[in-house]
């Protein structure tokens, strides 16, 4: 009995500690201010038993996003979980995405590996499994450098597909092109291979394709890349 509790005067005693320094934080971000050294030393020495609340306090401080309800909610259900949770990373990239199983974590685990990585999300599903989410913004997944190819849509847009243009798999649209335009100045060849399909293996050739036909957007007003 004594032994159930401890382990009930614990749970509440977590979420007390947690609770005050999502309060303390919050109010701190809403008047544009940082948390003083003075008061990190005293969270810290009251947090003793509890390294999620140092976690927390870590996480959210480097992460810079104390605006995002989403990310509160998630590390207050985070905060609530008992046990091991199956965690994924999904990872994306200028082009595609993937994803993998972590493994099976603790609430402490997550926070750290959180931590260590201040500019991932999470979120967790209705089975209570955690997804962890980054962005790469300088790099093409594997399957798209095997897989992607640049070249004109039904519509005449600049287009990323992935695989042939023909199988019409469409990754990304980015902005209409002057046909007429790239007809009376670009060689035929040029033109025809764009037609075909321009094959696209890394982010140096996605960059420099994406920054050749720029020249021949149709509104240069209007040239700026949309997710398909």
């Amino acid at each position: 009995m004594k032994k159930q509790l401890r382990k009930r005067w614990k749970r509440w005693k977590r979420a007390i500690w947690t609770f005050t320094l999502f309060l303390i934080i919050g109010c701190l971000a809403w008047a544009g201010q940082t948390l003083p050294d003075q008061m990190k030393k005293l969270l810290t020495q009251m947090t003793d038993e509890s390294p999620i609340a140092i976690e927390t306090l870590n996480y959210l401080q480097n992460s810079g996003d104390l605006e995002s309800d989403e990310q509160r909610v998630f590390m207050q259900h985070l905060n609530n979980a008992q046990g091991k949770m199956k965690v994924h990373l999904v990872t994306s990239f200028v082009c595609g995405e993937e994803e993998q199983v972590i493994g099976d974590l603790d609430t402490d685990t997550i926070y750290s590996l959180m931590n260590n990585n201040p500019s991932w999300k999470g979120k967790m599903d209705d089975n209570g499994e955690v997804w962890l989410e980054e962005t790469v913004t300088d790099d093409l997944s594997p399957t798209c450098k095997e897989q992607a190819y640049m070249s004109i849509d039904a519509n005449g847009n600049l287009t990323l597909f992935e695989g042939p243009p023909q199988e019409e798999k469409v990754l990304r649209t980015f902005f209409q092109l002057d046909i007429g335009s790239m007809e009376s100045s670009l060689p035929k060849d040029v033109l025809k291979q764009l037609q075909d399909g321009i094959r696209i293996q890394d982010i140096e050739e996605y960059n420099s394709v994406l920054s050749t036909f720029s020249d021949y957007a149709r509104d240069l007003a209007e040239n700026v890349m949309k997710a398909h």
